[in-house]
C-alpha cells in the first residue's frame, strides 16, 4: 500500500530543492512521484500504471523505469492511479496534485495475486467457434491491414507438469480473410501464400515455459509456406471457465511477430517514393479456448 499517504507533499519544492532542483516546472503543473515495490520490497521495473481525472479521463499511462520509479509532470488536479505488474494484485488510490508542488506518494506495495488454475492433464482440443487467429500487416506504410484465418484445428496435450505440455495447430491457408475479395485472392496466390502447393499453416510446440504470473511463452516451429522457423508466442493465461453446457474450457491470448522474409515471403511492390505496398512484419494475434477432447463445441 501507500506508505505515508500524501504525507510528503511539497518535497522538493516544486523544483526549488531536493531532487528536483533547477527543475522548471509549468506555472499550472505539479510533480507526481512513487516507487512500486514487490512484496521483498524490491524495486518492480515495467509495472504499468494509468493516470485518470474526475470525470475518468485518462491523463497519463507509462510504466516505471528500471528502479521501481514514477515521475510524471502533471497539471495541478485530483486523479486516480492504477498500477498494475502481471502476478500481482493491481493497486489503485488517489491522488492529489498541487501547483508547483511535488506530491511524493511514497511507497506501492504490490501482493502476489493468486494464480488461476491450470487445466487437467489429459488431450484438449482448440474450439473454433470460440478461437480466433488474427494478423495485422502495414499497408503503403499508412493504414494497417486486418484479417484472420476462418480455419483452424488444433489438440493440446496437458502434462502433469505444464513445462512438458505440447500443441499442434493447422491452419487452412486457403482460409485468409481480410474482407476484400480481390486482396484475399491476391494473398492465396503464388505472391504470398501459394495455397495450391502448400495449403497448411502449422505450429508444433512441445516447449512451456513460465515467465512469471499469468504469463507463458509457448515456443515451436512454424512451418509456413514451405519454410520452418522457430517462433516464440508470448502468452497469457486467462484461467478456467464453464460453457453453457457444463463443459469445462480453459483460455489464452497469445501474440507474436513474423518477418515475411523468413518464409520466402519475399513479393515486393513499390510505390514511387519506395514506399512498399505490404510492411515486412505481421503481428499475430491469438484468442484461444480449449476444450476436453471429445467434449464437443459449447454454447455462445
Amino acid at each position: 500500500m501507500f506508505g505515508g499517504l500524501f504525507g510528503k507533499r511539497g518535497s522538493g519544492g516544486g523544483g526549488r530543492g531536493g531532487a528536483l532542483a533547477g527543475f522548471a516546472l509549468p506555472a499550472s503543473a505539479g510533480v507526481l512521484s512513487c516507487r512500486v515495490l514487490d512484496p521483498v520490497h524490491e524495486p518492480l521495473r515495467q509495472a504499468e500504471f494509468a493516470l485518470t481525472d474526475t470525470a475518468g479521463r485518462k491523463v497519463l499511462g507509462g510504466e516505471t523505469d528500471p528502479y521501481g520509479t514514477l515521475l510524471a509532470t502533471v497539471p495541478a488536479g485530483e486523479y486516480r492511479i492504477a498500477v498494475t505488474s502481471d502476478g500481482y494484485t493491481p493497486h489503485h488510490a488517489t491522488a492529489v496534485v498541487d501547483q508547483g508542488v511535488h506530491a511524493d506518494l511514497g511507497d506501492v506495495l504490490l501482493q502476489v495475486a493468486p494464480q488461476p488454475p491450470l487445466p487437467e492433464p489429459g488431450d484438449w482440443e482448440i474450439d473454433p467457434a470460440h478461437s480466433q487467429i488474427g494478423f495485422t500487416a502495414r499497408h503503403i506504410g499508412l493504414a494497417r491491414i486486418h484479417g484472420r484465418f476462418n480455419s483452424f484445428a488444433g489438440a493440446v496435450r496437458i502434462a502433469e507438469r505444464m513445462e512438458h505440455s505440447a500443441m499442434h495447430v493447422v491452419i487452412d491457408a486457403a482460409s485468409i480473410d481480410t474482407g476484400v475479395q480481390m486482396r484475399d485472392d491476391h494473398l492465396r496466390s503464388s505472391d504470398f501464400l501459394d495455397v495450391g502447393v502448400h495449403p497448411t499453416i502449422e505450429f508444433f510446440s512441445e516447449r512451456f515455459t513460465h515467465r512469471g504470473g499469468t504469463r507463458w511463452s509457448v515456443t515451436g516451429a512454424l512451418s509456413l509456406h514451405g519454410v520452418s522457423r522457430t517462433v516464440a508466442l508470448d502468452t497469457q493465461y486467462l484461467g478456467l471457465g464453464t460453457g453453457l453446457e457444463g463443459d469445462t474450457r480453459g483460455a489464452c491470448r497469445a501474440t507474436t511477430e513474423l518477418h515475411r522474409e523468413d518464409f520466402t515471403l519475399t513479393w515486393q511492390t513499390l510505390l514511387a517514393r519506395g514506399i512498399a505496398a505490404v510492411g515486412s512484419s505481421i503481428a499475430i494475434d491469438l484468442d484461444i479456448q480449449i476444450v476436453r477432447k471429445g467434449a464437443g463445441p459449447g454454447g455462445a
